[in-house]
């Protein structure tokens, strides 16, 4: 489905990915660890097109991608679900699932935003409160459902369990899983490598803007390298 290829991007003179390379499967949850810094959100930028890239392509469906703008990417179906939420604040809940949608020109929104409001409930509960007002978990459903309303084939998620309670984390990562379950294709960045390896199927240790490490989840969970650095292991 996704196909990059020596990707590089820089904030100014400083180069931030150097050569990055990677794939993802169609159906496949993929994770993408490293330590801060690292430029895992940059890669993710890049991808959706917010941040430019100065060397490389980006392929999707086997079409190169990195030349469009991020609206047009949405349109062929990749959403991104930002570190820190991003949510509007002043707008209603409903209208920020809305504004999710707003590429789409098919009849199904409104069923799409139901759904939502199933695999949130309480979304649905506080549908006409201002968004700013959510805790920070309700924010994190909310960015994640807005990313949704899209309909993406590949959902870019970036550090879904940031400054989330154990509880919520939990709520959070069966939710990427159910999204698996329901067809779409998840990128995932993750500070908590654990548990984004624990439902993974392959995933990518990503260093100073380069790929230091991949292979399937379960072989990258075991690597002492990767025990050590990323794990919490000794």
């Amino acid at each position: 489905m996704l196909e990059v290829s020596n990707l590089h991007s820089a904030y100014g003179r400083i180069e931030v990915l150097k050569g990055v390379s990677l794939e993802v499967r169609t159906g496949e949850v993929v994770a993408l660890i490293g330590s801060n810094g690292a430029g895992k959100t940059t890669l993710l930028r890049a991808l959706s097109g917010v941040q430019p890239i100065t060397g490389g392509e980006i392929r999707f469906f086997g079409t190169r991608i990195d030349k469009l703008s991020p609206h047009r990417r949405v349109e062929r179906g990749m959403t991104q679900s930002p570190e820190g939420r991003q949510v509007f604040g002043p707008l209603s809940v409903e209208d920020n699932l809305r504004l999710g949608a707003y590429m789409r020109r098919d009849g199904e929104i409104e069923s799409d935003r139901e759904r939502v409001f199933a695999m949130f409930p309480v979304l649905r509960e506080k549908r006409h409160l201002a968004a700013g007002g959510l805790s920070g978990g309700q924010q994190q459903m909310l960015a994640i459902g807005r990313a949704l309303m899209g309909k993406p084939k590949l959902l870019l998620l970036d550090e879904p369990s940031l400054g989330l309670s154990p509880i919520l984390v939990d709520q959070i990562l069966a939710v990427i899983v159910a999204l698996k379950a329901s067809g779409i294709t998840v990128l995932l960045v993750e500070q908590n490598a654990t548990a984004a390896l624990e439902i993974a199927d392959r995933g990518y240790v990503l260093e100073t803007g380069r790929i230091a490490s991949t292979g399937a989840a379960s072989v990258l969970l075991s690597d002492p390298k990767v025990k050590a650095a990323y794990l919490g292991a000794d």
